[in-house]
This record gives C-alpha cells, sequence and structure tokens, in this order.
C-alpha cells in the first residue's frame, strides 16, 4: 500500500492510494469501521500501528465502498510532516558520490570505513510539488539531493541485520537540499543542511511488503528536464540492514524515525563549474516503485 498525508476541503488528512494511484482513501474512514482508534496524523498511525493493520485494510478495501478522492482535488504533504525527531541522515553512502565532492572544501573524498551519521531539521518537511526558498543573502550555493528513505515502524535497539525488516514501516523519497557554502563554511554539516524547506518527502510512503530486501531499486533526479543523477540503491556502500542494525546499537530506534540513505553521483557540486540551483528551477526526485517528488526553486 501507498500511505500519505493530505489537505482534503481544508482538513489535514491521510490515506492510502487506491490500486491505480489515481484516487486516495481516508484512512480514518477505513479505521472507523473496523473499530479501531483513530490516530491524529500518520504519524502517530505508525506508532500505533505500524504494519499490523495492512492485511486488515486490504480486506475491507475489497469488501466494502469507500469514497475515493481524486488527487487532483487534494494538496499532498509530506508523509510526516513534523517527523518526532531529527531526520537521521547518510553522508557519502555511494562510492560515486563520496568521489565527486572531492572540490568542496572541508570535505574528505575517501571512501567511507564506517558510515557517516548526520541529522538535519525538518520542522515541516516539505511535500510533493511545495517551494524550496532560497534565502540568498545567506547562501549562493543550494545543492540537490535525491535519497531513499526508511522509515522506522517499530521501536528497536542493537538489532540484528537479520531481523532489520520487522522494524521497518515502508519507504519514500526524500530530497536532502544543502547549502553547500554553509555546510563547509562551518565544518559540520548540520546547518548547511537545516535551513528551512530544505527537507522534501514524498509523495507516498510505499509499505515494506511492496518493496522486499534486498532494495534494488532504480534512483534519478531531473533538473529541468535533465538527468543529473541516476544509479540504482544496490549501489549504497551500506546497505540497508547494515544502516539499521549499525544505527540502532546503543541507540533507540523509534517508530516514525525517517532516515535518508544517501545519494549518488550527479549532484550540482560535483560539476564543473558547479551547477548549483536558482530560483524557476524544477526538481525530479523519482525512485523506481516509489513515484515523483517534484518541487520548485523561489
Amino acid at each position: 500500500m501507498k500511505f500519505l498525508s493530505f489537505i482534503y476541503e481544508g482538513k489535514n488528512r491521510y490515506g492510502i492510494l487506491n490500486n491505480d494511484s489515481t484516487s486516495v482513501i481516508d484512512l480514518k474512514i477505513i479505521l472507523n469501521k473496523l473499530n479501531y482508534k483513530i490516530p491524529k496524523d500518520l504519524l502517530e498511525y505508525i506508532q500505533i500501528y505500524s504494519n499490523n493493520l495492512d492485511k486488515e485494510i486490504k480486506k475491507s478495501i475489497n469488501q466494502n465502498t469507500y469514497e475515493e478522492i481524486p488527487l487532483e482535488n487534494i494538496k499532498i504533504l509530506a508523509p510526516i510532516p513534523h517527523p518526532r525527531r531529527n531526520v537521521f541522515c547518510l553522508g557519502k553512502n555511494y562510492a560515486d558520490h563520496a568521489k565527486e565532492v572531492d572540490s568542496l572544501p572541508n570535505i574528505d573524498s575517501s571512501i567511507p570505513k564506517h558510515p557517516i551519521y548526520f541529522t538535519k531539521i525538518a520542522d515541516p518537511a516539505i511535500g510533493h510539488m511545495d517551494n524550496i526558498i532560497i534565502p540568498t543573502e545567506y547562501t549562493e550555493n543550494l545543492d540537490y539531493e535525491v535519497e531513499l528513505a526508511i522509515i522506522i515502524g517499530k521501536e528497536g535497539k542493537n538489532i540484528s541485520p537479520d531481523n532489520v525488516e520487522e522494524y521497518i514501516f515502508g519507504y519514500t523519497i526524500g530530497n536532502d537540499i544543502s547549502a553547500r557554502d554553509i555546510q563547509t563554511k562551518h565544518i559540520q554539516w548540520f546547518k548547511g543542511k537545516s535551513l528551512d524547506t530544505t527537507t522534501a518527502l514524498g509523495p507516498y510512503i510505499v509499505s515494506k511488503s511492496k518493496i522486499k530486501l534486498p532494495v534494488e531499486l532504480d534512483i534519478r533526479c531531473k533538473i529541468n528536464g535533465e538527468i543529473r543523477q541516476s544509479s540504482n540503491t544496490r549501489n549504497l556502500i551500506f546497505n540497508i540492514p547494515y544502516i539499521i542494525s549499525d544505527l540502532s546499537q546503543g541507540l533507540t530506534l523509534k517508530p516514525g524515525d525517517i532516515i535518508l540513505t544517501g545519494t549518488p553521483a550527479g549532484v550540482g557540486a560535483g560539476f564543473k563549474p558547479p551547477k548549483y540551483l536558482k530560483p524557476g528551477d524544477k526538481i525530479e526526485s523519482i525512485i523506481e516503485d516509489i513515484g515523483t517528488l517534484i518541487n520548485f526553486v523561489k
């Protein structure tokens, strides 16, 4: 199933896509019919139910007629607009990307021997068709990074790599917008990664039942129709079982946590001269079996 958060008739809602991805069914209506507690948003739904109701919800949809709201009548939000904690991120998790950033000061282009973790603030995360606002008085080097995002569905600590899948709720697309000049100025990446409107997520969370381990999905990013990034998640240096297991050692992962798994080569900073974002740009972040996340630069 594909889960999403959206606005319809002026109200924030959450639901699931129909089979041909043309409309959405309000999940609160399904839960009400099934006599389950109704969470306030998709984050709370994940925290309470994780994937435990997937089969029951599918059965109810097949046996009942629910109102379907056409996608053109809604505003799609980030699936989790306000993450409960900072978004977990991995740096330099594709070898070709690690090598291409050798032109940036204070950035080591060697292949990491251990995962490079950092976090970024997303409060809120922006969603599909939302604008990225460049604070031109502060940064001139805003860059894009398409990434596969993992949504954690179950609390866990010291997780074994063999048991990782049971802790995953699903997957979505992330765009880790980065102010390269700020990132390198401060050496530590947090500030340059956490400006307002620089975390894009969506448009949907695809349930883990639809994307099995090992996750091998084509991943691309287009700027104004030009393919800049093109790879496959099989090329991750540290794969998903390794990431979740390693990150959870001594650190409890919580339902609704978001992990961005890294970006492949082709970011703006990797070109000579660099191709940074500018007002009017259209960014298409595309991952096989999930969809396309579109954002615009203002």
